[in-house]
């Protein structure tokens, strides 16, 4: 009987039967592993794709025996992509690149750690006569030419307040240069680090004398107060307050108000003093070309920056004759027409 049934088992193997296979020997059953209790509470569908967490803390057994491999949903997401999809920057990524050592290159000298001094002159005759200030409705006073310095700042922001900084400080005044003769000498303070700040307010008042006249525009409520600011916050003394200021805003518009657009400096010296710039970078860009340097960036817009506050003192000095001249024109006028 059981050679009949091994030669049954033979025919059904050799016609391709998948039942005639010889029973195989019983396998050694492999113990279930262990499955932690938090696990067995939950539903596989609910495990969150964080369980590696769980799986790298949790007490593992000892022995030769190999781990199988987790399934796909609970393998160990890449930290990369994870950042990505939080949309999270890495602490440790790529450095900004550096700009060439050219790109970086400021005007001007170093004068003390992080500050520049740029330092021009424009030739030009000096008004011989005191200029009179009946223009800003200061009857009987004049001032003399010498004693003026025209300045402007450049700052971080608008905004004010003691976050708000002056990185650049320009200023103008009539000057008898040894081997140029006289004109319009251009002084500028350029910060490169934020720890230069005390040594720029001390550059700038050691240019200040008891007989100076500030001249600026729109300075007297935004300028000055910001430098005093700084020189309080430095604990340095304030050589601002005891000057005296004429500010053209106010007279500028007292006369031209309705004739332009506006009393913006750009539009004044555009329409009244016939000056065109080229290549100029808006006085608002200026916090970001500074910021950008800081940062490691190209110091292109904060040459740039430069010589819109170079041309800025300038015009202060063309516009404070243009008003003396346009005043007396007028109180001439006036008197012919009296007599």
């Amino acid at each position: 009987m059981s050679l009949s049934l091994d030669k049954l088992r033979l025919l059904r193997k050799q016609a391709g039967d998948p039942k005639a296979a010889t029973p195989a020997a019983p396998a050694q059953q492999t113990p279930p592993a262990r499955v932690a209790a938090n696990d067995a509470r939950q539903p596989p569908a609910e495990r969150s794709v964080f369980a590696w967490v769980e799986q790298e803390i949790r007490h593992k057994p000892t022995g030769t025996a190999t781990t199988a491999p987790a399934p796909p949903a609970l393998r160990r997401p890449e930290v990369g992509g994870l950042h990505r999809l939080l949309g999270m920057r890495s602490r440790g990524g790529p450095a900004p690149v550096r700009a060439s050592a050219q790109d970086r290159q400021l005007p001007g000298n170093e004068i003390a750690p992080g500050l520049f001094l740029i330092e021009s002159l424009l030739p030009q005759p000096i008004p011989a006569m005191p200029l009179s200030l009946a223009f800003a409705k200061r009857e009987g006073e004049h001032v003399a030419a010498r004693d003026l310095l025209f300045f402007d700042t450049e700052t971080t922001g608008l905004a004010g307040g003691t976050g708000t900084r002056a990185f650049m400080i320009g200023a103008a005044d009539w000057h008898v240069c040894p081997q140029h003769g006289e004109g319009l000498r251009i002084r500028q303070l350029l910060m490169s680090t934020m720890a230069a700040e005390e040594a720029m307010l001390a550059a700038f008042a050691s240019w200040l004398q008891p007989h100076t006249v500030f001249c600026s525009y729109n300075g007297r409520s935004y300028d000055a107060p910001l430098l005093k600011t700084r020189y309080r916050l430095a604990r340095q003394a304030d050589p601002i307050t005891a000057l005296d200021h004429v500010d053209l805003l106010y007279p500028t518009r007292r006369r031209y108000r309705g004739t332009w657009e506006n009393c913006k400096l750009s539009t004044i010296e555009r329409q009244l003093l016939r000056v065109v710039r080229e290549d100029d970078l808006p006085g608002s860009e200026a916090p970001a070309a500074w910021l950008r340097y800081l940062r490691g960036g190209d110091a292109v817009n904060l040459r740039r920056v430069a010589d819109h506050n170079h041309q800025d003192v300038v015009t202060l000095a063309l516009l404070l004759q243009r008003l003396v001249r346009e005043e007396q024109r007028e109180r001439e006028t006036l008197a012919l027409v009296s007599g």
